[in-house]
């Protein structure tokens, strides 16, 4: 078994509940945690025996681009795709991160994770 992540992946996206979050948009990072068997691709070095980190990023910026009022939501949606791909993982987590929520107050961000 073996742990594959995908961590940082950065996007400026429209998500938000106010409509001015949904207009101006903010930046958001997706970080994305695998466990799979990674047995046959490490003694056979074969890239389809395992997830391909580059079609786990082309998932996640395609739901990144779709806008969505909650985060959790988004998400949700993310980690959906990711197992709908790889079916194989054995664990799946999705953290997705908001900078400077519109909240009233200093905070640097907020974030939902998922796992499945």
């Amino acid at each position: 078994m073996g742990l594959i992540a995908v961590e940082g992946m950065q996007f400026y996206s429209h998500h938000g509940f106010y409509k001015e979050e949904q207009v101006l948009g903010g930046k958001y990072t997706v970080d994305v945690y695998m466990q799979v068997d990674v047995n046959e691709a490490a003694a056979t070095d074969k890239l389809e025996k395992t997830v391909n980190y580059e079609q786990v990023y082309q998932i996640t910026k395609r739901e990144m681009e779709v806008h969505a009022k909650l985060i959790e939501h988004v998400c949700q949606r993310i980690a959906d795709a990711i197992k709908a791909q790889y079916p194989q993982l054995q664990y799946l987590k999705v953290r997705l991160n908001k900078y400077n929520p519109p909240l009233k107050g200093h905070v640097e961000r907020v974030f939902v994770e998922i796992e499945l």
